[in-house]
């Protein structure tokens, strides 16, 4: 099977998109090539979600929030906004969701951590969608 190309958009970039993309990484890497994109990019990520993500053993330091591109979207099967609203252009014949999650950014650790485990188990049912060709 070829891998899918999964793209996970946010406001900022800095929180959500990069936890999905870090855990997408991690659990599915031999299905999915990942991006992470921002409608409105920070300059940097989050730290609490650099350490809510670090404490799983999950490193993203290294990730930049980037902007997104009309070529990223086109490109993707899987696009999954996070309250980013219709800031993704839509093309026919890909898939969309929107997983409501509530934005990190000055969150406390302890808020940052069960928005983390959420979205776990959100690209958790994801990534067993696309392995079982649901997706």
């Amino acid at each position: 099977m070829d891998k899918k190309e999964v793209l996970f958009v946010c406001v900022h970039n800095a929180g959500r998109s990069q936890m999905a993309a870090g855990l997408m990484r991690e659990l599915a890497s031999d299905l999915v090539d990942v991006k992470a994109a921002g409608s409105e990019p920070a300059e940097t990520l989050n730290p609490a979600v650099v350490a809510a993500m670090a404490e799983i053993g999950i490193d993203i330091s290294q990730q930049v929030p980037r902007k997104l591109t009309f070529d990223d979207a086109k490109a993707t099967d899987v696009a999954i906004t996070m309250g980013c609203g219709d800031a993704c252009p839509v093309f026919p014949g890909k898939t969309y969701l929107d997983w409501q999650l509530d934005d990190p950014a000055g969150k406390s650790i302890e808020d940052v951590r069960k928005i983390r485990d959420q979205i776990k188990n959100l690209v958790e049912e994801l990534a067993e969608q696309i392995r079982s060709g649901k997706i």
